[in-house]
């Protein structure tokens, strides 16, 4: 079974009772930064469930008991590792008692496979490091044997329960094993010359100085090492019955004083779990919304309508046309008719919506009053109290838009502000705050002072970046009277009326469309939702975006060392398959491998919700009848969804996607949206011609109330 990184990532964090930062990487053994508090695995994709978890379990435990001090110089580290990783598996085990049974399967998985290299081999004739390093790591399933003088050593490990004891375990470790490796070497050279002599190629040496006497090696003098010496005086006094260690060996043979000795299982261990590593794996990349100041990045809507008026009535005084927007303005307020069925279809469909909700929520109880009107019927009815049915108050609404202003709306943002405009209108006679910005790379936002924009993010290694030019038009808001909003929404027609038609008048300054940065606005709604929300006092806030096509591609800062430079430069890679979206408030990850790029969109959109639990996001796609088919098979390639969603899309010319990004991804025919549902025929027109008029008006009547039906549903 495959490993899934992200759910071993939450095993690491319930165990360390922390929100540590758990990184996955191509890299050989894991490591834990005590500062930044970063849990870096490698990417154990050859190992099996039982191994990964025991061995989460295992880096956990040096992440919450192991200290940040530099340990001795004067003992392996190898001999550091067995003693430690005895106490905090210990540790773990305690605190978890479940992590036992964990243990012991993950071990037990390693033994099978020999993990070890231990296979035919007589364990016996390993050193004490060596089979203490298995009695605890896989002493279930293998027998290891120790003699009177060694348990001691054993118990003492087993007791340590401070990094100091088990660093003083080790070094007691470390001198027994030394002493025994000596005395072997000597023992092997004495042999050596006893064999020589008996063949009579060593006749007149004296091997009685080069051995020395047994007696002075367990003399107890000032060389060898006590109990006090190694783990200190304030120890257990358990560990008063350890042998006595003696380093002594003799001056002359220095080749002796040097061996140190060699600890086969962990070396064994280390490189085994290195195999385990795929290293066919990309290394993964973990990147970080940045906080965006939103001063330097939201153009607002004073500013933004008083530059517009300016810049227009400048241009009338200049060039003598006349009424310059008699004719789009009229056009405007044609529609503004025509829209308010739709509108009031809306709010009729909310009010219902809210009632029926208020109504199922109802509570009725008695008040405690007689009911004098069924006293006389006391002999066979026990209810003679009056009642009160009590209807909660219904929640608090917010409703924030997001326009795609991008080169690709042209021939369909006027169309499509004008399901803006009703959604607007809704907003209006319900009494719901709403906010609309318009996402752009034009418009040009610097500072007053100097001319120049600053960065509207921090840029470093490991964040999102941003282009420099994003920017959010406020186009509207409630925070207008009704008057001023009346003159907002009517200069924006404007501008998006002179895309599709020939207008006697400029776009204002930064007004023209651009690219798409809608990978920018996602991370930027990050603080613009709890900042409307905490701003308006609501309790739910939904958030609608209002799109055509697929946001710009997304890079990441990194830094890269130039071999002409001493300083590491602040350079950006683009978002790719082993890319990694990592929370640190949800402590959570996110991985971009996804089948393009244009689904990078998705993954911004999943975090979001998970963020704004509470919110519904709203996608409207506005499509060209031909693409239709298309994007429903990047959602649905084959199936009965894909097949309900396509004859949703031929009868209807639109569909709700409802496992995409958003909590509901609607498609709108852009033909559709362009066709008027007004029922008009000519005076002299024949029956037949006013039979097609009325059957298109209601085709285009039941395709906008059954996507306004689920619109209301979601924001109730």
């Amino acid at each position: 079974m495959t490993v899934k990184h992200e759910i071993k990532s939450q095993l690491a964090k319930l165990l360390a009772t922390e929100d540590l930062i758990v990184e996955h990487k191509n890299v050989e053994t894991a490591e834990f930064n005590v500062q930044t508090r970063v849990l870096l695995l490698p990417q154990w994709g050859k190992a099996s469930n039982r191994v990964y978890d025991s061995l989460v379990a295992h880096e956990v435990g040096h992440a919450l008991f192991t200290p940040n001090v530099d340990p001795p110089r004067h003992i392996p580290h190898s001999f550091i590792n067995i003693t430690e990783d005895v106490r905090i598996e210990k540790l773990m085990k305690r605190k978890y008692m479940g992590l036992a049974k964990t243990f012991y399967r993950g071990y037990s998985e390693l033994a099978d496979n020999d993990f070890f290299e231990i296979d035919g081999k007589d364990l016996d004739t390993l050193n004490l490091a060596d089979r203490v390093n298995l009695h605890f790591k896989i002493g279930s399933f293998v027998n290891i044997s120790f003699s009177s003088i060694e348990t001691p050593i054993v118990n003492l490990i087993k007791d340590a329960e401070t990094f100091d004891e088990a660093v003083s375990a080790a070094e007691t470790l470390y001198n027994f094993c030394k002493q025994g490796q000596q005395e072997q070497k000597q023992e092997q050279e004495v042999n050596a010359k006893a064999n020589l002599e008996a063949d009579g190629q060593g006749s007149g040496v004296d091997n009685s100085d080069s051995t020395g006497d047994d007696s002075d090696t367990d003399s107890g003098d000032g060389n060898s090492i006590s109990v006090e010496d190694s783990v200190g005086s304030d120890h257990d006094s358990s560990v008063n019955n350890l042998p006595h260690v003696d380093n002594t060996v003799p001056e002359e043979d220095d080749d002796v004083n040097d061996l140190e000795p060699d600890v086969q299982t962990v070396e064994s261990l280390d490189r085994k779990l290195k195999d385990l590593v795929d290293n066919d794996d990309i290394l993964n990349v973990y990147a970080e919304i940045p906080k965006i100041d939103l001063d330097k990045v939201v153009v607002k809507n004073k500013i933004l309508h008083e530059r517009m008026r300016l810049e227009w009535d400048e241009y009338e005084q200049s060039h003598d046309f006349g009424d310059t927007f008699y004719e789009v303005d009229q056009d405007y307020r044609e529609f503004k008719r025509g829209a308010q069925k739709e509108v009031n279809y809306l709010v009729k469909e909310f009010e219902c919506r809210k009632s029926a909700d208020a109504y199922a929520r109802a509570t009725t109880s008695k008040t405690g009053v007689l009911n004098t009107s069924l006293l006389h019927t006391y002999k066979f009815n026990e209810d003679l109290f009056k009642k009160i049915t009590v209807l909660p108050d219904g929640k608090n609404h917010g409703l924030v838009f997001i326009l795609d202003w991008s080169g690709s709306m042209q021939m369909v943002i006027k169309d499509t502000l004008k399901q803006l405009y009703n959604l607007i209108w809704f907003c209006k006679k319900v009494n719901i705050p709403f906010d609309v910005y318009a996402f752009t790379l034009d418009y040009p936002l610097w500072t007053e002072d100097d001319g120049v924009r600053h960065s509207v993010y921090e840029k470093k290694e490991g964040v999102f970046q941003l282009c420099d030019n994003f920017s959010l038009m406020n186009f509207f808001t409630s925070d207008v009277n009704s008057k001023t909003l009346e003159e907002q929404m009517i200069n924006i027609y404007r501008i998006a009326h002179s895309f599709t038609s020939y207008s006697n008048f400029l776009i204002p300054l930064g007004l023209r469309l651009s690219g798409t940065p809608l990978n920018e606005t996602i991370m930027a709604l990050h603080q613009i939702l709890p900042k409307f929300k905490e701003e308006n006092k609501l309790q739910k806030v939904q958030c609608v975006i209002l799109t055509d096509g697929e946001a710009s591609q997304l890079t990441y800062h990194k830094e890269v060392q130039r071999h002409w430079e001493s300083e590491p430069y602040l350079g950006c890679g683009y978002v790719t398959r082993n890319t990694v979206l990592r929370d640190r408030k949800l402590g959570t990850t996110y991985s971009f491998n996804v089948d393009g790029w244009a689904q990078i969109t998705d993954v911004l959109l999943r975090n979001l919700k998970d963020t704004f639990v509470d919110m519904n996001l709203i996608g409207i796609r506005i499509l060209s009848p031909r693409d239709g088919g298309n994007f429903i098979r990047r959602y649905h390639y084959y199936g009965k969804e894909f097949d309900r969603l396509t004859k949703d899309w031929k009868k209807d010319k639109a569909f709700a996607i409802k496992d995409s990004g958003y909590h509901t991804y609607f498609g709108l025919s852009s033909a559709a949206l362009a066709n008027d549902d007004e029922f008009e025929v000519k005076t002299d027109a024949t029956k037949a011609q006013i039979k097609r008029a009325f059957v298109k008006s209601l085709k285009s009547k039941k395709m906008n109330k059954k996507i306004l039906s689920e619109f209301v549903e979601l924001v109730a």
